[in-house]
């Protein structure tokens, strides 16, 4: 009988798994080992498609980073994450790599060999607050190119008199 891992023990832990696999392998096509999720079906609606997927997997690594994950662990799973966003981002080619390239599954499977390893005790606050900052620059580069864009728009289409204000 094997000893079951401090991973197995943590509900918190099993939740996260049990998330990853609705996302990316809660079903599978009959008469086939191809298994898919929740991820790829989402991804299929345009434009937002892929953010409740890119929220989950956030909340995932942020549970994962509050129990121990190591910082170069954490910056691999949130790699996985960006590039599975990118690209499934990608009319029709990002649909077919969502089916293909699981990401929430990946992490889950890197936090097993961390934890079978036994570098669970490292503590990831500092990381939370770098990616936090990040995120936030990202959103309001964002902001802030959207708004100027509009401006110049807006500006342009006055000056040619399509727009009476």
């Amino acid at each position: 009988m094997a000893i079951p891992t401090p991973f197995d023990q943590d509900e918190r832990l099993r939740w996260v798994e049990r998330i990853s696999r609705l996302l990316d392998s809660q079903f599978q096509v009959p008469g086939t080992t191809w298994r898919f999720g929740l991820d790829p079906l989402m991804g299929l609606i345009p434009v937002v498609g892929g953010l409740p997927s890119l929220a989950l997997s956030g909340v995932l690594i942020l549970t994962i980073l509050r129990h121990g994950a190591s910082g170069s662990l954490v910056i691999r799973m949130v790699l996985n994450v960006v590039l599975d966003a990118v690209i499934g981002a990608i009319p029709v080619v990002g649909n077919l790599f969502d089916f293909a390239y699981k990401a929430n599954n990946r992490n889950v499977e890197l936090l097993r060999r961390h934890y079978a390893e036994g570098k669970y005790q490292g503590s990831g606050k500092g990381l939370i607050v770098l990616i936090t900052c990040v995120l936030l620059m990202i959103f309001g580069l964002i902001f802030w190119g959207l708004w100027a864009l509009g401006t110049t728009l807006f500006h342009y289409f006055q000056q040619h008199d399509l727009i009476h204000v």
